[in-house]
């Protein structure tokens, strides 16, 4: 067919990247998983010098130093209060999408960045330790509602053949966020004693950016269509994302899909967790998420400094190798964004932890070994690097793509929120139980990564299904499949026949 033959046939014509839908993207990845990235590893570098503020600070209050165990848990806090946050975050999800939508939300996140940065910046100046626990916490917030909503919005405004691709996106930005707070660490630049509270301020200029140029880029147009019922400024959206006049076959998707919503309405989380043709993507999304957080991969990066070290790496020199790690973690995301469409997800996902899965197992041999033979601190360096590579290409930005692809707008929010408080509550539970774990256990640690590894690749391996180059009808029609359950279109109506119409279209969990 030629061009001008597809031109005049829209069904023909795959979408592309236009520049108001490059630039939605860049900027609300820029303005919300930048800081994500940013906050996991803004205070690693400069912990020493806090520490030293906060032992200071309370010596000027108190006229006696910190008890090593009082500054212990009060930095303990400083850190696991990010992950808190974000479940705190994670748990606002659904009520602020289906009330703000999923631009609006992002621009009202803003909150917690800008606020908590300037507390941060002006921790030093006015003496206080509490108001950087506090305002790890706002942050955390911003953090777990900027995790699920980002990729919520890019999903909904993506046309089906990049869905993939600019899905991995936000990923991208976490770790450009997470290699320039590493950049930014670095004793030279901001990572000593007078730099500390400008680098953790300066978490608040992505959100000005953001606050000042989204409102320039349109809504989602499903959730304009569907939960506003605005019609005419959905249909403005979508045309300005594609880039053309023709959107009538995109809406009339989304229409069939609006048949059902307004008959079943938004689902709660309670809903969701009850509906049985929504068990399979309910499942699935737990145990990726479980999975990508339960992997290893922040007890990777504790035990990377030590194994460094171990190899021969000059201590003023670490950094740098931290660094050179970062890179590649970005290299191997943006590696993901151009192979997701050709590859699929679910072979990224397989390949990915199976990677993490082996790497794991040497990586324990590794370091058992480790004193008694002389190479085997280069064979620990090359573990957490491939470990780095295998958890880049699947775990960590392919399950943001399928939750957003296996769910349909009535219960997209609720699902994200679920997806989001497993994310965070397993982020929070390494970060409590692994120093535990380590001291216990020593290497052997991470055979219990590898075995969780292993277990989510059998699940993948045996229940995941393709969703690339699939409409979100087309998927749910799959999954329709998987659960046993009829396709009805409103309460009385036949089974739909001849459309791509999926479980959510179900209002009653009819087995066949």
């Amino acid at each position: 067919m030629t061009d001008q033959q597809d031109r005049g046939n829209p069904s023909k014509r795959k979408g592309r990247l236009t520049a108001v839908l490059v630039l939605a993207t860049l900027i609300s990845a820029f303005g919300s998983s930048f800081q994500y990235g940013y906050n996991v590893a803004v205070v690693n570098s400069p912990s020493l010098f806090m520490k030293a503020f906060y032992n200071s600070t309370y010596t000027e209050r108190y006229g006696v130093p910190m008890e090593e165990e009082v500054l212990t848990l009060l930095w303990s806090l400083s850190v696991s209060m990010y992950p808190l946050g974000g479940l705190l975050g994670s748990l606002m999800v659904a009520p602020l999408v289906n009330k703000l939508g999923r631009k609006g939300t992002l621009l009202f996140n803003n909150i917690f960045s800008i606020v908590p940065a300037v507390m941060m910046g002006v921790s030093e100046t006015i003496r206080s330790y509490e108001i950087i626990i506090v305002a790890r916490v706002l942050v955390g917030i911003c953090a777990g509602l900027s995790s699920n909503v980002v990729p919520m919005y890019l999903g909904e405004i993506s046309p089906k053949n990049l869905r993939g691709a600019i899905g991995i996106v936000p990923q991208l930005f976490i770790t450009i966020g997470i290699l320039s707070a590493q950049v930014l660490g670095i004793r030279n630049i901001l990572g000593n004693s007078t730099g500390w509270p400008l680098m953790l301020g300066l978490t608040g200029i992505p959100a000005v950016v953001e606050l000042l140029l989204l409102p320039l880029f349109p809504e989602s147009p499903r959730y304009l269509l569907i939960q506003r019922g605005d019609d005419t400024t959905a249909r403005k959206a979508l045309q300005r994302l594609r880039g053309w006049e023709e959107v009538d076959e995109e809406l009339s998707e989304m229409r069939l899909e609006n048949q059902s919503e307004r008959a079943e309405g938004q689902l709660s989380v309670v809903s969701l967790l009850s509906q049985a043709s929504l068990r399979w993507q309910l499942t699935s999304i737990i145990v990726m998420n479980m999975g990508q957080q339960l992997s290893g991969v922040n007890a990777i990066y504790y035990y990377a400094d030590s194994i460094y070290a171990s190899a021969g790496v000059q201590e003023n020199h670490i950094q740098f190798v931290t660094v050179g790690t970062g890179a590649v973690n970005v290299v191997m995301t943006i590696a993901a964004v151009f192979i997701v469409e050709a590859a699929g997800r679910r072979l990224l996902l397989l390949i990915g932890f199976g990677i993490c899965c082996a790497a794991c197992v040497l990586l324990t041999i590794a370091l058992k070994f480790q004193e008694s033979l002389s190479w085997m601190p280069y064979l620990s360096i090359a573990c957490i690097i491939t470990y780095v590579i295998g958890h880049a290409i699947g775990p960590s930005p392919i399950p943001y793509v399928v939750t957003t692809e296996i769910f349909r707008q009535s219960s997209r929010p609720a699902a994200f929120m679920v997806a989001g408080s497993v994310h965070w509550l397993c982020n929070f539970t390494v970060g409590l139980v692994f120093p535990f774990l380590e001291r216990g256990l020593g290497p052997y640690s991470f055979i219990i990564f590898s075995g969780i590894c292993l277990a989510t690749f059998i699940y993948i391996w045996m229940f995941v299904q393709e969703t690339k180059n699939k409409t979100f009808l087309e998927i749910s029609q799959m999954f329709a499949k998987k659960n046993r359950v009829e396709i009805k279109q409103a309460y009385g109506d036949e089974p739909l026949k001849g459309s791509e119409v999926g479980p959510e279209d179900v209002l009653s969990d009819t087995a066949f």
